[in-house]
């Protein structure tokens, strides 16, 4: 049974995106990052169906021969809250996204059964003004690093971590139903070449960009 998790049908997802080259070390502190699996269903021109399973109970080192599904299979009972989003496209940073609780059976089952599956540990933590979440992600994604500036309205004049390599807000080839449909060590080698060639951008539309 999907039950209302307190979010509205018209809620929105307002953040900024980086590509980042290191977890930085002040925030892998003492306590255990959130294991996330999810499978997108639904991930055509920008729109996104996933259902997802959370836990911070188990820790796992985000390596490239990681199996998503085996690590369900193994910690299955350590996955107590799940969840089904659906989302629009992102436009300027910001994105229509409605989530409900999932009973943490069914949405293993799910994943289970279907969809692109990937997987990630998330860091969360307070930078400045601004709560950021960083994902570190395994198996075909790995090494990839992105962090995520979300606030309740545009993140404008935003104070950007030195950790932050460039931005990838709109980029939907990093957006996670992206990674998961075509994962990032398929194209890491194109894009570290564009990256060579055309240098760090941060994006000049939210405000003032405030470098920390």
């Amino acid at each position: 049974m999907v039950e209302d998790s307190g979010r509205n049908i018209g809620d929105f997802e307002y953040t900024r995106r980086f590509f980042c080259r290191a977890l930085p070390t002040q925030l892998d502190d003492s306590d255990s990052p959130t294991l996330i699996v999810q499978s997108y269903y639904v991930h055509q021109d920008n729109y996104a169906l996933r259902v997802r399973l959370k836990t911070k109970s188990v820790r796992i080192a985000m390596t490239p021969d990681l199996d998503p599904l085996a690590v369900l299979e193994k910690y299955r009972d350590e996955f107590r809250i799940g969840s089904v989003t659906v989302k629009g496209p992102s436009v300027g940073g910001t994105r229509y996204e409605a989530s409900r609780d999932l009973d943490s059976r069914i949405a293993g089952e799910l994943i289970k059964r279907g969809g692109h599956v990937t997987i990630k540990n998330r860091f969360t933590d307070w930078i400045d003004e601004d709560g950021w979440n960083i994902d570190v992600f395994g198996g075909t994604n790995a090494p990839l690093i992105i962090a995520e500036a979300e606030r309740i309205g545009p993140v404008t004049n935003l104070v950007i971590p030195k950790f932050c390599t460039t931005e990838i807000t709109d980029q939907s080839r990093f957006s996670n139903e992206g990674l998961a449909a075509n994962p990032y060590s398929r194209w890491k080698s194109e894009f570290e070449d564009e990256l060579e060639a055309d240098g760090p951008q941060f994006l000049d539309y939210f405000g003032t960009n405030r470098m920390e």
